[in-house]
């Protein structure tokens, strides 16, 4: 299992307010913050991956399209959540690259959105059952 992920961004103050609202979502709850970094858990009990997020120390262009993170993909447990979680990023204004919808491309079933965050990250919500 992954343990843990580190990104870094621009803006940390930025960053931590538009995950502050986005990670109670996905079920994630704050871990840890300071000046330098911040980072979630999943709620217990559920077990998975933490996501840190680092203040970055070179002014770079992030791109999905080159070497490194291509995007980060979270599972709920239903596809409520994934209208839910869509419903919110379209009400901040995000830039949607996906609507909800099945993905037959993908071991079914697979029901997700896409969008990206204010530094360019590609996030992913999906749901891996034919449940709300």
């Amino acid at each position: 299992m992954l343990g843990h992920l580190g990104l870094n961004v621009p803006d940390l103050v930025a960053a931590q307010a538009y995950y502050d609202e986005l990670m109670p979502l996905l079920e994630y709850q704050p871990f840890l913050s300071s000046e330098t970094q911040f980072a979630y858990m999943p709620v217990p009990p559920q077990r998975g991956t933490y996501v840190f997020f680092y203040a970055a120390s070179e002014a770079t262009v992030y791109s999905r399209s080159q070497t490194g993170l291509q995007h980060l993909a979270f599972i709920v447990p239903n596809r409520s959540a994934v209208l839910a979680i869509h419903a919110h990023v379209s009400a901040r204004g995000d830039q949607v690259l996906q609507a909800p919808r099945e993905f037959p491309e993908y071991p079914p079933p697979y029901y997700a959105t896409f969008w990206l965050d204010p530094f360019g990250f590609m996030l992913e919500v999906v749901c891996h059952h034919d449940r709300d």
